[in-house]
């Protein structure tokens, strides 16, 4: 039988195999020396006894639990087998290891298994939103419209924000600050010097009142009376506040709708209020004249040293008096003081004992000194009146008014300029006016020309610091005067 010859074969008798080729031999060799080699770099060392040993030494410092090896730092045009001249020994940590600070004593490493904790976030400010408010608004929509209108009552009840609050007007801006969607700060600027704050705190609030830093600058003015006090003054170039402040501190001694003349002069020096370089409003008159008819009147502002702050002449009398001359801001005068007018509605002749004085409807009436209400209610031909009592000689009566002031009642304490009822036309009245009468010790008297007693003087231990304040800015004052007529009455050059 023929059989393959691979089956043919007598393996008795066949000669030995050869061995295996001696380049297999060394391949799997350097295969092996490799693998010893590149177990060396995990572990730290090339040969595993070596790394046997350092398994059973003790602990290393830190500054020995590194190798250097060489990086190199090859530059363009450098072969990637180059070693470069700039290589520098570079320490490289063990594995499984990290440097955590100097080295010192004790082992100074740690495992670096767990994630590096991440950097605590900041903390969130919050968002401002801003009102600014319209005619009509109410704290109320306000509150609403900001979503904070559950923090309404609380902050109405801090002592000194409800009053600030509930006297917004149109243009005024209200910031809130709100923090994760709940509100934290509320910011009201009530005028251009000060600032309201109210912060939350949990359940409370706390209420905080700035003073803002102002610049205050003074500025020299002077007018003539061509037409008004009120157009000549702003042509003068001041503001109605300046105006109005300058009617009050001589309106005691001048009635400015019945004694200006044409050609009466004033000169005044007053404060303006600076912020950042821009004027954001006026301050006080801090010292004025007024030259009426042919009568000069001077008032110098002056805070005494226990701290009340008045207008005084330059000897040192206050230019208030006990009384107010026009208790309302009128526009003419409809009936004089008389003992034989006759009566428009009467047709019969009735003595006037007051003045009537023709306003608007609801023109606010003021108290013409301090004193205490000792009538209020109808009075015949009056209509709705007060009565008010001025220490043991004055009186003085209001008639003919729309309705009182909520604060007036009989037996209260009233201050000068203080409101206390309304123009009207209740009674025998033809028109809105108010009829005033002024008593002395219970005898009319003519509220026009009647003598008005005066406020208690500047007190003699004030008086000498009073004229060291007083003297430079009278000098001023005439020294601008004189410029500014000097200059008014020169001839036309050229």
């Amino acid at each position: 039988m023929n059989y393959p010859s691979f089956l043919n074969r007598d393996y008795k008798s066949s000669p030995r195999r050869p061995g295996p080729d001696r380049r297999v031999i060394i391949t799997a060799v350097a295969a092996l020396v490799a693998g010893f080699l590149l177990l060396g770099l995990v572990t730290g060392s090339s040969d595993p006894a070596e790394a046997s040993a350092q398994a059973a030494a003790p602990p290393q410092r830190a500054d020995e639990a590194t190798r250097r090896v060489y990086i190199p730092l090859r530059l363009p045009g450098q072969e990637t087998g180059e070693r470069s001249s700039d290589a520098r020994p570079v320490a490289v940590p063990r594995a499984g290891t990290a440097r955590t600070g100097p080295a010192s004593g004790h082992p100074a490493t740690r495992s670096v298994s767990r994630a590096e904790p991440a950097a605590a976030p900041k903390p969130d400010a919050g968002a401002w939103l801003e009102h600014r408010v319209r005619p009509g608004d109410s704290l109320s929509a306000i509150f609403s419209e900001l979503e904070i209108h559950s923090h309404l009552r609380p902050i109405l009840a801090l002592k000194g924000a409800g009053k600030a609050l509930r006297a917004i007007y149109p243009g005024q801006l209200i910031r809130v600050r709100k923090q994760n969607g709940q509100f934290r700060e509320l910011v009201y600027e009530p005028d251009d010097r000060h600032q309201l704050r109210v912060v939350r705190d949990g359940d409370h609030y706390r209420l905080q009142q700035v003073e803002k830093p102002v610049e205050v600058r003074r500025r020299l003015a002077s007018g003539v009376i061509r037409d008004s006090l009120f157009v000549d003054g702003r042509r003068a170039g001041l503001s109605d506040s300046v105006i109005m402040e300058l009617a009050g501190i001589f309106g005691w001694d001048i009635d400015f709708a019945l004694d200006l003349r044409k050609g009466d002069r004033f000169t005044l020096i007053y404060e303006e209020l600076y912020r950042d370089g821009e004027k954001i409003g006026d301050g006080h008159i801090v010292a004025a004249e007024f030259s009426n008819q042919g009568r000069d009147y001077q008032a110098v502002r002056y805070t005494r040293p226990d701290g009340v702050t008045d207008y005084y002449s330059p000897d040192g009398r206050s230019m208030r008096k006990a009384f107010l001359r026009t208790p309302v801001n009128f526009t003419h005068i409809s009936s004089r003081f008389s003992l034989h007018r006759k009566h428009p509605i009467l047709n019969r002749i009735r003595a006037h004992k007051g003045v009537d004085y023709a306003a608007p409807r609801g023109t606010p009436v003021k108290a013409a000194g301090d004193g205490k209400v000792i009538f209020k209610g109808r009075k015949g031909g009056y209509g709705r009146v007060i009565i008010l009592k001025h220490g043991a000689r004055y009186s003085t009566l209001y008639a003919h008014l729309n309705a009182y002031s909520r604060r007036i009642r009989v037996g209260s304490r009233v201050k000068q300029g203080q409101v206390i009822g309304f123009v009207g036309m209740s009674g025998l009245a033809t028109g809105p006016h108010l009829h005033y009468e002024f008593r002395v010790n219970g005898v009319h008297r003519n509220p026009l020309t009647v003598k008005l007693p005066a406020a208690q003087p500047l007190p003699a231990k004030y008086m000498a610091d009073f004229k060291a304040h007083a003297q430079p800015l009278l000098s001023q004052i005439r020294l601008y005067r004189r410029t500014t007529v000097a200059e008014a009455t020169r001839p036309d050059q050229g």
